[in-house]
């Protein structure tokens, strides 16, 4: 893989790490519920990132989550322009990652599992 095509594998990785500081300490939006960024996947011109969060609650809560995210997106792109010193900053787009209820949910069967056996 060269150089170039790593670039937006490392530069989704930092906004990652800057967008969960972010999120936690500076958005006061209070429709946005315990959000975590579990990736970022930057488009290969690095114009786009999808940033993909989990969410805790109900499916209104994680509704309302990502729209006070989108609310903020435009804060959290300047920052991290900012931050990382971009001549663009990438349009930010957030997704609901399902990828945590998937993993919980497969703990509770394996638990489920293991107690039948007994």
């Amino acid at each position: 893989m060269s150089v170039t095509g790593r670039r937006p594998e490392r530069l989704g990785h930092e906004i990652r790490v800057i967008l969960a500081e972010l999120i936690s300490r500076h958005v006061k939006d209070p429709r946005i519920g315990f959000a975590t960024v579990t990736r970022v996947e930057m488009t290969p011109d690095l114009h786009h990132a999808r940033v993909f969060v989990s969410v805790l609650g109900s499916p209104d809560e994680q509704k309302s989550s990502l729209e006070g995210l989108a609310s903020a997106a435009r804060f959290l792109r300047h920052e991290i322009g900012h931050r990382l010193d971009l001549r663009r900053a990438p349009e930010l787009s957030f997704i609901l990652d399902h990828g945590a209820e998937a993993v919980e949910r497969i703990e509770m069967l394996l638990q489920q599992f293991r107690k039948d056996e007994d």
